[in-house]
């Protein structure tokens, strides 16, 4: 896995962050059990999911041209670069006009890429990415390169996200999710980093499922 300047700033910047590096150290334990977690998670979700994600990228690949898997480069835990990946909800085009920052009610957004957005199906995929260690269940949403550096100059601190390892979904997921603009995302991001415990971990997890069930993903 590649670094780049965004570890370097993150490095430099870390003895200044709100985040105390004595605390990560005595929560060892607790990254543990939540490694444990996360790779228990992440197999059964997959095994009994399979079918699910099987008969999406079928619908995905008659609906419109192009893959029905989506790999997208993003900055994880410390800097470092993986590849997310996701069952593709967007149209092969849908960048041509460079990088754009999903929203609501996002036109480049397909008839089944709105469903799978909406009950997070797209998302599944991603228990691979938490299986191989480049995401927990639970953590701040991985952003794009190009973002990371963006929102970082915009608001100072965005990249302090990055001493927590990325999660399948967080506290800003259950709590607004596109609606929410990077300022709020990362307050909230804020507010799990300074909290995290696997009753807060708990919560989020059930919070998304229900979140799921309700078709109400696009929140």
């Amino acid at each position: 896995m590649r670094k780049d300047n965004f570890f370097i700033e993150y490095a430099a910047t870390l003895e200044n962050s709100w985040v105390e590096t004595d605390k990560l150290k005595q929560d060892i334990l607790y990254f543990f059990v939540k490694r444990c977690i996360d790779i228990l998670f992440a197999i059964t979700g997959l095994f009994i999911t399979s079918p699910i994600i099987l008969i999406f990228a079928i619908l995905i690949k008659i609906e419109s041209k192009g893959p029905a898997f989506f790999f997208q480069e993003r900055v994880g835990y410390q800097g470092k670069y993986f590849n997310v990946i996701k069952l593709r909800s967007m149209t092969l085009d849908a960048e041509k006009n460079g990088a754009q920052w999903a929203q609501q009610n996002d036109p480049r957004v397909t008839k089944i890429g709105a469903f799978i957005r909406k009950t997070r199906i797209d998302e599944l995929p991603q228990l691979i990415n938490i299986i191989v260690g480049d995401m927990s269940v639970v953590g701040p949403r991985p952003e794009r390169p190009i973002f990371t550096a963006q929102f970082n100059q915009e608001i100072p601190g965005f990249i302090e996200r990055l001493t927590v390892k990325p999660g399948l979904t967080g506290w800003a997921q259950i709590n607004g999710g596109y609606d929410l603009t990077p300022e709020q995302k990362l307050k909230l991001d804020d507010y799990y980093i300074k909290n995290y415990c696997l009753s807060l971990d708990i919560k989020i997890i059930l919070k998304t499922v229900l979140i799921c069930f309700s078709g109400d993903g696009a929140r």
